[in-house]
């Protein structure tokens, strides 16, 4: 990626996203993200040489929500391999993000780690042997490790508000543990998990703290190559829910969306890219954020599925 090219594209990008007409809308179930300003946007990409670019509000704090749930499944991968994969599985879903029905058709084990009901039992691994606030502080310091950042906290503010409209959220874990996969109290899981989607950082700081998904942080790897692998696989596949394919014929990269607007996206060995636009579309996805990368990874080929004219088959 030529990093003089990124700044004209990157500011062109900005200016259409701007004169858009239709923002989608916020998540104003949550009502901590009902009053975010919907025009809003910012993007940041991080290159394997240290340098990074920004536009637009990329100093503006935002809610990270479910991207939140990328790095707890590291930090899970790293605790468990494996064996976490016996309490959650690893295939797209195909209902919206907080179903109670397909969990119940998979008795119990949720389909990944990205869905609400994913994340709540990633979060419950995490909790044993620790408390709440220990486990909250371990997150909050992989976070501050991944983007090299110490100014990164969890708004409790929006703790709250999710603890207050989360009745869904509660309906999944109390029927997690009634199937036997959830092995701490709904209170202290959910109340760990509320608290870790309310992690609020930049677009900045969130595409730093991708590198290491992408081999280029520089501390090297924070887990294991293999681990590395696995969560962008899952990124590719269900990092936007039940629009996971949608994204992926539109844009072609691992990434991961949260209903605060913010969007992770990966290119291993070449980049980490976050997008924040807080409109939403029908499956909870940024709006203004899908449509950005899109324009990206058009001009620049980025998409995995992408081919170059001229370039017979390699020899394996």
């Amino acid at each position: 990626m030529n990093f003089d090219a990124l700044r004209p594209l990157l500011d062109d990008i900005c200016a259409r996203m701007a004169a858009m007409p239709d923002r989608g809308t916020v998540a104003s179930y949550i009502p901590e993200l009902a009053c975010i300003d919907p025009a809003r946007f910012a993007m940041s990409i991080c290159l394997p040489d240290g340098r990074q670019i920004s536009v637009g509000d990329a100093k503006v704090e935002f809610s990270i929500q479910s991207v939140s749930k990328v790095f707890t499944l590291a930090i899970a991968l790293g605790r468990y391999g494996d064996r976490f994969w016996s309490r959650v599985g690893r295939e797209p879903s195909t209902h919206v993000f907080n179903s109670v029905q397909e969990l119940e058709a998979r008795e119990g084990i949720p389909p990944n780690p990205f869905v609400n009901s994913g994340a709540i039992a990633t979060t419950d691994s995490l909790l044993v042997g620790a408390t709440p606030k220990e486990t909250l502080a371990e997150i909050v310091r992989f976070m501050r490790q991944a983007a090299s950042d110490d100014a990164i906290f969890i708004d409790p503010q929006v703790a709250a508000s999710e603890k207050e409209t989360g009745d869904r959220n509660w309906a999944l874990a109390y029927f997690l543990r009634s199937c036997g996969n959830l092995r701490h109290d709904c209170a202290l899981t959910l109340g760990t998990y509320f608290h870790h989607c309310a992690l609020a950082m930049t677009c900045e700081q969130l595409a730093r703290a991708g590198r290491f998904l992408a081999g280029i942080h520089p501390d090297g790897n924070l887990i294991a190559p293999g681990h590395i692998r696995s969560i962008n696989a899952l990124m590719m596949t269900c990092g936007h829910y039940n629009g996971s394919g949608e994204f992926a014929y539109r844009v072609g990269v691992p990434a991961k969306s949260g209903v605060g607007g913010g969007i992770l996206a990966v290119l291993p060995n070449r980049a980490s890219i976050a997008v924040w636009s807080p409109g939403l579309d029908r499956y909870g996805n940024s709006l203004l954020g899908t449509q950005a990368l899109e324009i990206l990874s058009q001009d620049l080929g980025l998409s995995m599925f992408s081919i170059t004219p001229g370039i017979g088959p390699s020899r394996i």
